[in-house]
């Protein structure tokens, strides 16, 4: 695999865009924002997930159609150091954590966060029962709802919870963008002071767009 040491500015993922649009990627693979999501999910797990487990969970059902080793190692490589960047950056400056929304070209103020959510969903269901101590934490447990409702269809999910009404819905998707990095930020602090307690856990992409919050 590709060098994935933390990289010192912002990872460049553009290649990686390109590369999830086209022909070699499986159909069922995920798009940009998903994949953000989904490794900002491994990045606040609350037990560590090798990439053995989780990089098949990115390409769906079928392995990607790579031209060369070069090209495998440098798509691997962008995905790990996305995912090394999420995690210094929730460790170290987590107001500066950016997720990868996707945008209308013709309208940048039309922001799409649902798929993100999505793919952070995707995450927390390689290990949901080492979710519990948040999602049924009496406070904390609140982090998770916002991702929980833009990244699921609550009728198909069997959602038994208060349903937000369609316009709490909408002020919800409209302020997003600014919510979702602080529920991230938070979630990665409630597990950090989870450890640290004695009976914590353990362990630790069309006509669209993806773009930084900023």
């Amino acid at each position: 695999m590709a060098n994935t040491n933390p990289p010192t500015g912002p990872v460049d993922l553009d290649a990686l865009d390109a590369f999830l649009n086209s022909d070699l990627a499986p159909d069922e693979s995920m798009g940009l924002s998903d994949l953000d999501g989904f490794l900002a999910g491994l990045a606040v797990s609350p037990e560590l997930i090798m990439p053995s487990e989780w990089l098949p969970v990115v390409w769906g059902s079928e392995e990607p159609d790579f031209e060369s080793v070069d090209q495998a190692q440098a798509i691997l490589g962008v995905i790990m150091a996305r995912y090394n960047e999420i995690v210094r950056l929730l460790d170290t400056d987590p107001d500066s954590f950016d997720p990868v929304f996707w945008s209308d070209p013709d309208d940048e103020d039309d922001v799409i966060v649902t798929d993100w959510a999505a793919g952070f969903l995707e995450a927390v269901r390689l290990r949901p029962d080492a979710w519990e101590p948040l999602i049924e934490h009496p406070s904390a447990g609140s982090l998770f709802v916002p991702i929980l409702l833009l990244g699921t269809d609550l009728d198909e999910a069997g959602f038994e919870g208060d349903r937000p009404t369609e316009d709490e819905m909408m002020e919800l998707l409209d302020d997003a963008p600014n919510i979702l990095p602080v529920c991230v930020a938070g979630i990665h602090a409630f597990w950090k002071d989870h450890r640290n307690k004695p009976n914590g856990a353990s362990g630790r992409a069309g006509d669209k767009k993806a773009r930084r919050r900023h």
